[in-house]
């Protein structure tokens, strides 16, 4: 017995020196380790790098802008501690990247000011490159307890690294027009070369009522409100966040909807061929214009506070992907997490689809090995592709912190198939976190369910996120997965993008699975960075 109790010892204590190994060796060194497909707990690194989290602290909100200067795209973003702090919160850090798969932090730009200031905490905002004066503008929202609790206030800079506040700079609502002096935040600033002004887009509340509202200014200083708000929403949400721009022949505005007691707070969008009809698009009887596929939403539940900036060749969509509590999959979602990054792409029709930045695919170049470990229910495999019916799944071995997959799904002319990827997919574990990609139903979902070892039946335990798709007219899903420890993003087709967290996925088992109909799964491959 005590031999046998020894022999547990060395074991356990060679899994937990594999599970702290260098992200530059093997994931997990350990031989028997990788020959089971048990369940193994996955520790949460301080840092990430592709999906930027700093190693104190979270990304809240970004506020990215492409800098004509240095040719950098500049992340500034509120800074999440989670000391403990209710009333000196949310710094701003700024970020650089040249590629959006890399980033250099200059950590805090803009600090919070005190207790009895404007600032003790600070919202979300915007930054301009006036050409004139050589000088760098970012707009950012006061926020403290006493009233009015929120106003717009200014910081300066000539580098683009190191800030000062204008205190002779203070925007506070328009009360006399009706507007609330509390909730009036999130400054986005553009220029607009037609008018020959700048714009700036707040948003707001009025009698209970959410608006984006619009002021404008030749000089960056001195601002008039416009009489009409640029947007009014009659289903009693509030719009966060607003970014309007150009693209090619049609103009766009992409804002956060917080949500209400029964709907969940996404990124979304509108768009018109003229900034004018932009600023006119009606909403009637509550119904999101049929134009705009899916209600314009760019991504899932799980992908919230979405800005965009572009340079000569690509513009991106960056937000953030929340922790959850516990660090459980199915935990309440926190309030910042990790940078997620998607490239936008402007369909012929002006709707626009969501891809991944050709840097974070060229990144993830290492090929690994696909190594089969179990099938159950009725699979057929061939060459380089699997056929799988409903209740089957086929079993990989465990995914390294880092993670490109790569597939082409394939469904008969007849069929209307539901099937995707599972993860932590373990066998001494019948609870799995499976994405799945229902053709039949129109949907991409996150759900946690219990699955049978041995006949591939399931039940579902409860669904975390999920977003409305377009089936594939030919039949064939274009598969793309990439993840850093718990971030997992899919995109589908070049067309969809659908951010999650899921805990432990990594150096755990995975799957591919079919729970309706037939599916032909091939070219399936794995790599790493």
């Amino acid at each position: 017995m005590k031999t046998m109790i020894l022999m547990a010892s060395i074991l356990c204590l060679s899994m937990s020196f594999a599970a702290c190994s260098d992200d530059n060796s093997p994931v997990i060194t350990d031989k028997n380790l990788n020959e089971t497909t048990t369940f193994f707990s996955s520790t949460e690194p301080n840092n990430y790098t592709t999906y930027y989290k700093p190693y104190v602290g979270y990304v809240g909100d970004p506020m990215p802008f492409f800098d004509p200067v240095s040719k950098e795209f500049r992340i500034l973003y509120l800074q999440d501690d989670r000391d403990g702090n209710s009333t000196i919160y949310h710094p701003i850090h700024e970020l650089a990247t040249t590629d959006v798969a890399n980033y250099i932090s200059f950590r805090e730009a803009i600090p919070c000011g005190t207790a009895v200031e404007d600032d003790p905490a600070i919202g979300t905002g915007s930054t301009v490159y006036d050409e004139a004066t050589k000088t760098y503008y970012t707009f950012y929202t006061g926020h403290k307890a006493t009233e009015p609790r929120e106003v717009i206030l200014l910081a300066t800079s000539k580098d683009c690294k190191t800030w000062t506040k204008d205190r002779s700079f203070r925007l506070s609502a328009p009360i006399e027009a009706g507007y609330d002096k509390n909730e009036f935040r999130d400054p986005y600033v553009f220029y607009d070369a037609t008018a020959q002004c700048y714009r700036m887009l707040v948003s707001a509340l009025k009698n209970g009522d959410g608006y984006i509202i619009e002021f404008t200014s030749t000089n960056l200083h001195d601002w008039d409100l416009k009489p009409e708000p640029f947007f009014n929403n009659i289903w009693g949400r509030f719009y966060e966040c607003p970014d309007v721009f150009q693209m090619g022949s049609y103009w766009y505005m992409v804002y956060s909807s917080q949500g209400t007691k029964n709907e969940p707070a996404v990124v979304q969008y509108f768009y018109a061929q003229t900034l004018e009809e932009l600023k006119g698009i009606a909403v009637e009887n509550g119904q999101f214009p049929t134009f705009v596929p899916h209600e314009g939403w760019l991504d899932g539940v799980s992908f919230y506070a979405g800005k965009t900036a572009g340079d000569d060749t690509n513009r991106y969509l960056w937000g953030w992907c929340p922790t959850r509590e516990g660090q459980k999959t199915t935990g309440t979602k926190n309030w910042a997490g990790a940078l997620v990054a998607h490239r936008l792409i402007q369909n012929g029709d002006g709707t626009l689809s969501l891809d991944v930045p050709q840097a974070i695919s060229a990144k993830y170049s290492q090929s690994v090995t696909l190594t089969e470990k179990t099938k159950v229910g009725d699979v057929t495999v061939s060459t380089s592709s699997y056929t799988l019916k409903a209740n089957s799944f086929v079993r990989f071995a465990r995914l390294r912190n880092r993670n490109k997959i790569t597939m082409t799904a394939t469904i008969p002319e007849e069929n209307e198939a539901v099937f995707g990827l599972s993860f932590v997919d373990c066998s001494d574990k019948a609870e799995k976190a499976r994405i799945f990609i229902e053709d039949k139903y129109n949907f991409l979902k996150l759900k946690e369910v219990e699955v049978n070892e041995k006949t591939g039946e399931w039940n579902d335990v409860g669904a975390i996120t999920e977003r409305a798709i377009t089936p594939a007219t030919d039949n064939v899903y274009h598969i793309e997965v990439y993840t850093e420890e718990s971030v997992c993003i899919v995109y589908i087709n070049g067309r969809y993008a659908f951010t999650n967290r899921i805990y432990d996925l990594a150096k755990n088992p995975w799957a591919i699975f079919c729970t309706e109909g037939e599916v032909t799964v091939s070219d399936i491959k794995l790599s790493t960075y």
